[in-house]
């Protein structure tokens, strides 16, 4: 069993390697932090939509937002768009899942806000849906996904698409890439005590 525990170790570590050495997700991730903080020292807000682990990722990076990561200082408006159980379990029986994010986007977003949209296959069409809505109301549409981008490769304005079709590797690397884009945030919008 030792050995299964430290393959595992291992190819989270690869994966990890793979972005720590592709200039373009480095790229990405500098371009995600500057559109993070033009919208939010705007008046504008960071949205985050995902299913299952990606909605536990999720409601923790909005949490780091709206609380604090490494210093207290003031909240940030973020949010993410499945914690309200009334309003989802109503949509989707009213409409459809599939509609239960594109319609918090478009009641909540405002031009130049973000929407966060997670997806380790980048195909789901809950996900995609919410793009789409985002994209009518011109908020700046940030995709999480696995290696392909799936779907919402070509949808989104930034596309952090790790390099793994694994999808818990993937996830490990999402809260990585979450946050980095949270400190990185927090440290040019405020001054560390």
């Amino acid at each position: 069993m030792q050995q299964t525990i430290q393959a595992i170790i291992q190819q989270s570590i690869e994966v990890k390697q793979r972005v720590l050495t592709d200039p373009r997700i480095i790229q990405e991730i500098e371009e995600v932090v500057d559109a993070w903080v033009t919208s939010l020292s705007s008046g504008g807000k960071v949205l985050f939509c995902g299913n299952g682990g990606s909605a536990a990722d999720a409601q923790h990076l909005a949490a780091e937002l709206s609380g604090r990561f490494y210093f207290d200082r003031d909240p940030l408006p973020a949010e993410a768009l499945h914690v309200n159980t009334s309003y989802l379990t109503a949509v989707a029986n009213d409409y459809s899942y599939t509609e239960i994010y594109a319609r918090l986007v478009k009641g909540m977003g405002q031009p130049g806000d973000v929407l966060v949209a997670i997806s380790t296959s980048g195909n789901s069409p809950n996900i995609l849906r919410a793009i789409e809505e985002a994209k009518k109301k011109k908020l700046i549409v940030v995709g999480m996904t696995g290696e392909s981008g799936g779907k919402m490769a070509g949808l989104c304005d930034f596309l952090l698409n790790v390099p793994s079709t694994d999808t818990p590797r993937v996830q490990e690397v999402h809260i990585m890439l979450g946050h980095i884009l949270c400190e990185l945030t927090e440290a040019r919008l405020f001054s560390a005590p």
